[in-house]
């Protein structure tokens, strides 16, 4: 039993992995980015769910922890989503006291791990505790903010999304290629790679909230995005020509 929830862990989180990374890199919104999504969801919550099944066997509070705060960061992102703009639901408050629940535990095994004789709190020291519990603080008040709004929409909703994702398949990826450097080749660890594969997918998520956020401020800054399509091209052009003229 142990080991085929091992075995469904390992293939979730290799596809997981796989699918993580070429959904970054594809257009959003396109159907190969719409596929890959759909695979790295379905492969990310069937691991952080197996991985904390393990975890609750072995008696690992801190992995228990990490598995429960992947799984809500994708479920949240996924249903962001796939709703429309300027919605909840009962949903968003079970997972505002799940996401509050994890970031205080988080602190006070970080604070705990700090003040503990030996520097660790279940063979963890405070800053993984300290770092998910901020995470945590944060999905937090953007829950919170989210519900008093009654929904959002627009380049929030898309950030949401976004960060939410690549913050879940770094989780993935530093359990994978920090955690366990022994199981790749020595070169792997001596170059770097692991360690830049490791952080590629919070690069991604920076690279894509800073190209999300100025995509909307040049919108708002041009004309040409405020009108039809037609009349746009047709005052881009006119202003080209008075420069040229």
């Amino acid at each position: 039993m142990h080991s085929s929830i091992l075995f469904f862990h390992i293939v979730a989180g290799t596809l997981g992995m796989l699918s993580g990374f070429v959904a970054v890199f594809l257009r959003k919104g396109s159907p190969r980015h719409g596929l890959a999504g759909i695979v790295f969801v379905i492969a990310m919550l069937s691991l952080s769910a197996s991985g904390t099944y393990l975890a609750i066997l072995k008696h690992q509070p801190g992995n228990i922890l990490g598995g429960m705060l992947t799984f809500y960061l994708v479920a949240t992102a996924w249903i962001t989503a796939r709703r429309k703009e300027e919605e909840t639901g009962i949903f968003d408050w079970g997972a505002l006291l799940v996401v509050f629940a994890i970031a205080a535990v988080e602190v006070t095994f970080g604070v705990e791990a700090a003040m503990s004789p030996t520097g660790l709190k279940y063979d963890y020291p405070p800053w993984p505790y300290l770092i998910f519990g901020l995470v945590a603080l944060l999905a937090t008040v953007g829950d919170v903010r989210m519900l008093v709004r009654g929904g959002i929409s627009g380049t929030q909703r898309l950030a949401r999304h976004l960060w939410r994702m690549c913050f879940a398949l770094f989780i993935a990826a530093a359990s994978i290629f920090l955690a366990r450097q022994q199981l790749f080749p020595e070169i792997f660890r001596r170059t770097g790679v692991l360690f830049l594969l490791s952080f590629l997918p919070l690069l991604l998520m920076i690279f894509w909230l800073v190209r999300v956020r100025f995509a909307k401020a040049y919108k708002r800054a041009d004309p040409a995005f405020r009108v039809g399509s037609v009349a746009g091209a047709v005052m881009t052009a006119n202003r080209h020509a008075l420069k040229t003229a």
